[in-house]
Protein backbone atom coordinates (compact mmCIF):
# COMPACT_ATOMS: atom_id res chain seq x y z
CA UNK A 1 0.00 0.00 0.00
CA UNK A 2 1.54 3.56 -1.04
CA UNK A 3 1.13 5.51 1.90
CA UNK A 4 -0.64 9.53 1.16
CA UNK A 5 2.42 12.17 1.44
CA UNK A 6 1.69 15.56 3.37
CA UNK A 7 3.99 18.74 3.66
CA UNK A 8 3.76 20.98 6.46
CA UNK A 9 4.84 23.89 5.94
CA UNK A 10 5.36 26.54 8.90
CA UNK A 11 6.58 29.59 10.14
CA UNK A 12 6.06 33.23 9.73
CA UNK A 13 5.26 35.41 12.73
CA UNK A 14 5.54 33.25 16.15
CA UNK A 15 2.03 34.18 17.81
CA UNK A 16 0.01 32.13 16.26
CA UNK A 17 2.55 29.95 17.99
CA UNK A 18 3.57 27.60 14.04
CA UNK A 19 5.27 24.82 15.67
CA UNK A 20 2.68 23.90 18.08
CA UNK A 21 -0.25 24.61 16.00
CA UNK A 22 1.19 22.06 13.77
CA UNK A 23 2.29 19.49 15.79
CA UNK A 24 -1.10 19.57 16.99
CA UNK A 25 -2.38 17.86 14.02
CA UNK A 26 0.82 15.52 12.31
CA UNK A 27 -0.30 12.92 14.69
CA UNK A 28 -4.43 12.59 12.91
CA UNK A 29 -2.20 12.69 9.60
CA UNK A 30 -0.15 9.60 10.65
CA UNK A 31 -3.01 7.61 12.33
CA UNK A 32 -4.45 8.91 9.01
CA UNK A 33 -2.13 6.98 6.84
CA UNK A 34 -0.47 9.99 5.59
CA UNK A 35 3.78 10.21 5.51
CA UNK A 36 4.66 13.80 6.79
CA UNK A 37 7.44 16.00 6.12
CA UNK A 38 7.65 19.26 7.87
CA UNK A 39 9.69 22.50 6.02
CA UNK A 40 10.34 25.66 7.88
CA UNK A 41 10.44 27.90 4.98
CA UNK A 42 8.46 28.51 1.94
CA UNK A 43 11.45 27.17 -0.44
CA UNK A 44 10.17 23.75 -0.75
CA UNK A 45 7.19 25.18 -3.24
CA UNK A 46 9.85 25.72 -5.56
CA UNK A 47 10.88 22.20 -5.69
CA UNK A 48 8.65 21.25 -9.00
CA UNK A 49 9.40 17.49 -7.84
CA UNK A 50 8.58 17.11 -4.60
CA UNK A 51 5.29 19.04 -4.43
CA UNK A 52 4.41 16.51 -7.17
CA UNK A 53 5.08 13.77 -5.17
CA UNK A 54 2.69 15.68 -2.37
CA UNK A 55 -0.72 14.80 -2.02
CA UNK A 56 -1.15 17.59 0.82
CA UNK A 57 -0.19 20.83 1.65
CA UNK A 58 -0.75 21.76 5.28
CA UNK A 59 0.61 25.52 5.42
CA UNK A 60 0.54 27.78 9.15
CA UNK A 61 3.13 30.67 7.68
CA UNK A 62 1.19 33.98 9.45
CA UNK A 63 2.81 36.59 7.21
CA UNK A 64 6.75 36.12 5.63
CA UNK A 65 7.39 36.70 2.97
CA UNK A 66 7.39 34.80 -0.60
CA UNK A 67 9.37 34.45 -4.02
CA UNK A 68 7.53 34.65 -7.16
CA UNK A 69 9.06 30.91 -8.13
CA UNK A 70 7.94 29.67 -5.05
CA UNK A 71 4.10 31.03 -5.32
CA UNK A 72 4.32 30.23 -8.84
CA UNK A 73 5.24 26.45 -7.65
CA UNK A 74 2.77 25.58 -5.33
CA UNK A 75 -0.08 27.35 -7.58
CA UNK A 76 1.27 24.93 -10.22
CA UNK A 77 1.21 21.86 -7.82
CA UNK A 78 -2.49 22.78 -6.95
CA UNK A 79 -3.44 22.95 -10.77
CA UNK A 80 -1.97 19.54 -11.26
CA UNK A 81 -3.71 18.13 -8.37
CA UNK A 82 -2.22 18.88 -4.50
CA UNK A 83 -4.07 19.81 -1.95
CA UNK A 84 -3.77 22.79 0.02
CA UNK A 85 -5.30 23.85 3.14
CA UNK A 86 -4.72 25.57 6.38
CA UNK A 87 -6.21 28.06 9.36
CA UNK A 88 -6.40 31.43 10.25
CA UNK A 89 -3.39 33.35 9.29
CA UNK A 90 -1.42 30.68 8.57
CA UNK A 91 -3.28 30.57 5.24
CA UNK A 92 -5.19 33.72 5.05
CA UNK A 93 -2.88 36.27 6.53
CA UNK A 94 0.21 35.17 4.29
CA UNK A 95 2.77 36.82 2.21
CA UNK A 96 0.51 40.27 2.09
CA UNK A 97 2.76 41.51 -0.84
CA UNK A 98 2.17 38.69 -3.20
CA UNK A 99 -1.38 39.03 -5.52
CA UNK A 100 -0.44 35.72 -6.90
CA UNK A 101 -0.78 34.43 -4.06
CA UNK A 102 -4.35 35.68 -2.87
CA UNK A 103 -5.61 34.57 -6.12
CA UNK A 104 -4.79 31.07 -5.25
CA UNK A 105 -6.20 30.93 -2.03
CA UNK A 106 -8.98 33.75 -3.34
CA UNK A 107 -9.86 35.29 0.42
CA UNK A 108 -7.44 38.11 2.46
CA UNK A 109 -7.77 38.64 5.68
CA UNK A 110 -8.32 42.14 6.03
CA UNK A 111 -8.83 43.13 10.19
CA UNK A 112 -9.98 41.47 13.32
CA UNK A 113 -12.08 44.17 15.05
CA UNK A 114 -11.60 44.82 18.61
CA UNK A 115 -13.99 45.21 21.67
CA UNK A 116 -15.07 48.50 23.54
CA UNK A 117 -11.70 51.56 23.36
CA UNK A 118 -12.28 52.10 26.93
CA UNK A 119 -12.30 48.09 27.99
CA UNK A 120 -8.36 47.55 25.85
CA UNK A 121 -5.58 46.63 27.52
CA UNK A 122 -2.86 46.47 24.82
CA UNK A 123 -3.05 42.60 24.72
CA UNK A 124 -4.29 40.11 22.33
CA UNK A 125 -7.11 39.84 23.99
CA UNK A 126 -8.74 43.37 22.70
CA UNK A 127 -9.56 41.34 19.50
CA UNK A 128 -11.43 39.06 21.20
CA UNK A 129 -14.89 38.97 20.43
CA UNK A 130 -17.78 36.48 21.23
CA UNK A 131 -18.89 35.78 18.02
CA UNK A 132 -21.02 32.80 16.43
CA UNK A 133 -19.73 30.30 13.23
CA UNK A 134 -22.55 29.61 11.51
CA UNK A 135 -23.03 26.66 8.59
CA UNK A 136 -24.47 27.50 5.10
CA UNK A 137 -26.87 25.55 3.89
CA UNK A 138 -23.93 24.01 1.11
CA UNK A 139 -22.08 23.67 4.51
CA UNK A 140 -24.80 21.23 6.04
CA UNK A 141 -24.67 18.86 3.17
CA UNK A 142 -20.95 18.95 2.55
CA UNK A 143 -18.52 16.58 3.85
CA UNK A 144 -16.19 18.77 5.93
CA UNK A 145 -19.45 20.47 7.65
CA UNK A 146 -21.76 17.79 7.29
CA UNK A 147 -23.46 17.28 10.80
CA UNK A 148 -22.00 20.22 12.81
CA UNK A 149 -23.98 22.64 14.39
CA UNK A 150 -23.54 26.87 14.55
CA UNK A 151 -21.36 26.97 17.51
CA UNK A 152 -19.70 30.13 19.36
CA UNK A 153 -16.31 31.26 19.97
CA UNK A 154 -14.33 34.17 22.32
CA UNK A 155 -10.84 34.81 19.82
CA UNK A 156 -10.30 36.54 17.22
CA UNK A 157 -13.26 37.39 14.11
CA UNK A 158 -11.46 37.31 10.67
CA UNK A 159 -12.99 40.32 8.47
CA UNK A 160 -12.15 38.87 4.68
CA UNK A 161 -12.20 40.16 1.63
CA UNK A 162 -12.90 37.63 -0.81
CA UNK A 163 -13.92 36.79 -4.55
CA UNK A 164 -16.66 34.60 -6.15
CA UNK A 165 -15.31 31.47 -6.37
CA UNK A 166 -14.96 30.16 -2.78
CA UNK A 167 -17.72 27.65 -2.09
CA UNK A 168 -18.69 29.25 1.56
CA UNK A 169 -19.27 26.19 4.23
CA UNK A 170 -19.83 28.95 7.03
CA UNK A 171 -20.10 32.72 7.98
CA UNK A 172 -19.32 34.64 11.16
CA UNK A 173 -20.87 38.12 11.06
CA UNK A 174 -19.77 41.75 12.85
CA UNK A 175 -22.15 43.59 14.12
CA UNK A 176 -22.83 46.99 14.00
CA UNK A 177 -20.74 48.21 17.28
CA UNK A 178 -21.01 52.12 18.84
CA UNK A 179 -17.30 52.00 18.60
CA UNK A 180 -16.41 50.99 14.54
CA UNK A 181 -17.18 52.96 11.70
CA UNK A 182 -19.28 50.55 9.56
CA UNK A 183 -23.17 51.28 9.44
CA UNK A 184 -24.47 47.78 8.97
CA UNK A 185 -23.53 44.58 9.86
CA UNK A 186 -20.76 42.94 7.86
CA UNK A 187 -20.72 38.93 7.05
CA UNK A 188 -17.66 36.97 6.08
CA UNK A 189 -17.24 33.62 5.20
CA UNK A 190 -14.84 31.52 7.64
CA UNK A 191 -14.73 28.13 5.94
CA UNK A 192 -14.71 27.73 2.44
CA UNK A 193 -13.26 25.60 -0.33
CA UNK A 194 -11.81 26.55 -3.86
CA UNK A 195 -11.52 24.45 -6.95
CA UNK A 196 -8.45 25.79 -8.35
CA UNK A 197 -7.33 23.06 -11.55
CA UNK A 198 -7.44 19.48 -10.41
CA UNK A 199 -6.73 20.79 -7.01
CA UNK A 200 -8.74 21.41 -3.81
CA UNK A 201 -8.27 24.28 -1.24
CA UNK A 202 -9.78 24.29 2.42
CA UNK A 203 -9.84 27.19 4.71
CA UNK A 204 -10.55 27.63 7.98
CA UNK A 205 -10.61 31.61 9.34
CA UNK A 206 -10.84 30.10 13.28
CA UNK A 207 -7.64 28.87 15.12
CA UNK A 208 -5.85 32.01 16.28
CA UNK A 209 -4.47 29.86 19.80
CA UNK A 210 -4.52 26.48 20.69
CA UNK A 211 -7.50 26.51 22.58
CA UNK A 212 -9.24 27.38 19.65
CA UNK A 213 -7.76 24.51 17.51
CA UNK A 214 -8.49 22.00 20.17
CA UNK A 215 -12.40 23.21 20.10
CA UNK A 216 -14.07 20.29 19.04
CA UNK A 217 -15.56 21.79 15.99
CA UNK A 218 -13.04 23.57 14.94
CA UNK A 219 -10.56 20.85 15.13
CA UNK A 220 -13.14 18.45 12.95
CA UNK A 221 -12.98 21.13 10.33
CA UNK A 222 -9.68 21.76 10.13
CA UNK A 223 -8.98 17.62 10.52
CA UNK A 224 -12.04 16.76 7.65
CA UNK A 225 -10.80 19.53 5.56
CA UNK A 226 -7.55 17.89 5.46
CA UNK A 227 -8.78 14.58 4.37
CA UNK A 228 -11.42 16.09 1.78
CA UNK A 229 -8.26 18.50 -0.21
CA UNK A 230 -6.35 15.26 -0.67
CA UNK A 231 -5.35 14.24 -3.83
CA UNK A 232 -7.87 12.47 -5.50
CA UNK A 233 -7.80 9.95 -8.17
CA UNK A 234 -8.97 12.09 -10.86
CA UNK A 235 -6.31 14.70 -10.45
CA UNK A 236 -3.69 11.75 -9.94
CA UNK A 237 -4.38 10.82 -13.39
CA UNK A 238 -4.82 14.33 -14.73
CA UNK A 239 -1.86 15.47 -13.26
CA UNK A 240 0.04 11.70 -15.32
CA UNK A 241 0.99 11.06 -11.52
CA UNK A 242 0.66 7.51 -9.30
CA UNK A 243 -2.66 6.50 -8.36
CA UNK A 244 -4.32 7.66 -5.43
CA UNK A 245 -2.67 6.22 -2.36
CA UNK A 246 -4.94 4.36 0.07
Amino acid sequence: MVRRRALVVRGGWAGHRPVEATELFIPFLERSGYEVRVEESTEVYADAAELAATDLIVQCMTMSQITGEQVAGLAAAVVAGTGFTGWHGGIVDSFRASSDYLHLVGGQFAVHPGIEPCARSGGEQDSFLPHSVTITDLGREHPITAGIEDFDLVTEQYWVLHDDLIDVLATTTHPTRAWHPWHRPVTSPAIWTRAWGAGRIVVTTPGHSLDVLEHTAVRTVIERGMLWATRTASASSVSGSSPART
